[in-house]
């Protein structure tokens, strides 16, 4: 596969530097000459997270995908190549694309990840403009925003187009909502407004009537401590007339709080109407009169498993009973919801965003943890396209000839690899092999023996790798997971990247640590407490954090 890269975006890749000769130990300001003549080079290892898929309808050669922290790529070969077209913005995650259906030469692109678990999420800078398939972007605006979840264009006018703003989730803001502009994106008016604290998580469009949009409004609040998703705010409304007047749509739908909302129009039949609801358990309704009436047809944890994180769904193109269900697997459902089965074929896992082609439903694209999947059959055959947009946590490196590096990649373990390569084909992504450890957190090398490596991971997981044997043993400070009570319940509690040092005076003690700091200096067979809480110690910040639904996995 080739890829072009020009610059690097929000991690995407690691970066090795090379080694240059340093003035004096007297000197207190290092000669800008010799940072100026250090370049970036691309090491590895393999990406995984994208945010956003679209296609130009009809065109199978022509695809886009948004990475959660690594900008757009583009392919014009149907997949086979694909090219970073997006570096010189200065954001890089990308949740929302969407292209003209009229005039498929104009591309939208929405930033900012909506998919939301924790705090360390991407923020975004508006929207971006092409009008020449993502050759050159311009940005057009709504840059307080924070984030965007949804994009749609008027079917038969590409200067129409609507942004379903999130907001930053953050702090409350006036700048969520839907937005339309009528003259491209020269200017931007805020048709649909909710409250502060109350986002848009979706927006659909009826494509036999443009005037008629459906938006899932979801009340989201993050604290550095707490994710509180749900509220009055959320729910479905609609509009008739292009934005002009909305009304909140009831009619069977929840009248109590609930949180994030999907919703889509079938194309083959604009009555059929769905909103998925992250409510108690993951609710399905279903409206066959244009969303006058709902029925409540499913209840099923396969469909949203974490509701912020997914909650999302889309109609095949060409049957309204037909649905996806983007969660840790991709669900389908061939009777309007009644009952699921999941693909197997499907490549990747933790499931975001989806594309079907509105002139060929067999043609369809999904946004994944692992990559971007890509089916011409609906789904019986994928291609997974792995793109070097790697979400990386953290990087150490050790002190072997030629060093090696060593980090924690999203949705995936620790990974070592190194920093130079005798063979022809230059640092393989072969080369890098895991270390134990998990996604979040840190790969820490023992620069002293260069033969060991300490690995953490979410829920206080901590895991020593030995790089003679390849083995990786368990040393967790406290044999119990904390995964799914409130943090006030645990004896010891965790961040999701907790810290791990080891002694520069004694590779043999090593510390990590929750609220308190923990020493071994037997290998993780042992440990003990050496410092009091640390922290403030405040229990109004140690409850359940989810919101509507409890998501207790150390995620804050």
């Amino acid at each position: 596969m080739r890829t072009l890269i020009r610059t690097v975006r929000g991690m995407v890749v690691l970066a090795a530097l090379a080694l240059v000769s340093l003035s004096p130990l007297c000197a207190q300001t290092p000669d800008a000459a010799l940072f100026n003549r250090l370049r970036f080079r691309t090491v590895g290892p393999d990406g995984n997270r994208t945010a956003g898929v679209a296609g130009e309808p009809g065109n199978p050669m022509v695809s886009y995908v948004g990475a959660a922290s690594g900008g757009i790529f583009r392919t014009l070969d149907g997949g086979l190549n694909w090219e970073s077209v997006f570096d010189e913005a200065p954001v890089s995650s990308v949740n929302a694309l969407a292209v003209a259906p009229s005039a498929p030469n104009v591309v939208w692109a929405g930033t900012g990840e909506t998919y939301i678990i924790r705090e360390w999420l991407s923020i975004g800078d508006g929207v971006w403009k092409s009008t020449d398939r993502g050759s050159r972007w311009t940005h057009m605006g709504l840059e307080k925003t924070g984030r965007i979840s949804e994009i749609e264009i008027d079917p038969n006018d590409p200067h129409v187009v609507y942004a379903c703003s999130l907001g930053s989730g953050f702090e409350p803001q006036q700048e969520r909502g839907v937005f339309k502009t009528v003259d491209g994106g020269e200017s931007w008016e805020r048709i649909l407004f909710v409250d502060e604290n109350t986002g848009c998580s979706d927006l659909a469009m009826d494509p036999g009537d443009p005037q008629t949009l459906f938006a899932g409004m979801w009340q989201l609040s993050i604290k550095l401590w707490n994710l509180n998703s749900g509220g009055p705010g959320s729910g479905v409304f609609v509009t008739h007339d292009g934005g002009t007047t909305w009304e909140r749509v009831r009619g069977g739908l929840p009248t109590h709080p609930v949180g994030k909302v999907s919703v889509d129009v079938a194309a083959s039949d604009s009555r059929r109407v769905y909103a998925l609801i992250e409510d108690a358990d993951p609710s399905l309704y279903r409206s066959s009169d244009g969303g006058r009436s709902w029925k409540l047809v499913n209840r099923n944890h396969l469909m949203a498993d974490r509701a912020p994180y997914y909650t999302r769904m889309r109609v095949a193109t060409d049957d309204e009973d037909l649905l996806y269900f983007m969660s840790i697997g991709l669900q389908w459902s061939r009777d309007g919801g009644e009952t699921l089965e999941e693909s197997p074929q499907a490549a990747g896992g933790d499931n975001h965003a989806m594309w079907v082609d509105p002139t060929d439903s067999r043609r369809m694209m999904v946004s994944n943890d692992a990559g971007v999947s890509l089916t011409e059959n609906r789904g019986r055959t994928w291609q997974r396209v792995v793109l070097p947009i790697a979400q990386m946590y953290h990087v150490l490196t050790d002190n072997a000839v030629p060093y090696y590096i060593y980090s924690n990649r999203q949705h995936g373990p620790s990974y070592r690899g190194p920093s130079n390569s005798r063979q022809a084909g230059g640092i393989t992504v072969g080369m890098w092999h895991g270390i134990g450890g998990g996604e979040s957190g840190f790969g820490t090398p023992d620069t002293v023996s260069n033969a060991v490596a300490w690995s953490g991971s979410f829920d206080g997981e901590l895991q020593r790798f030995d790089l003679n044997t390849m083995q990786a043993r368990s040393v967790n400070v406290w044999p119990e997971t904390p995964d799914g009570w409130a943090p006030a319940d645990h004896k010891y509690r965790w961040n999701w990247t907790f810290p791990i040092a080891i002694s520069p005076h004694d590779p043999n003690r090593v510390y990590v640590g929750s609220q308190v700091v923990h020493m071994t200096t037997d290998g993780g067979q042992s440990w003990r407490d050496i410092s009091p809480d640390l922290t403030r110690n405040e229990k109004s910040h140690q409850q359940n954090s989810g919101g509507v639904t409890v998501d207790n996995v150390n995620t804050f």
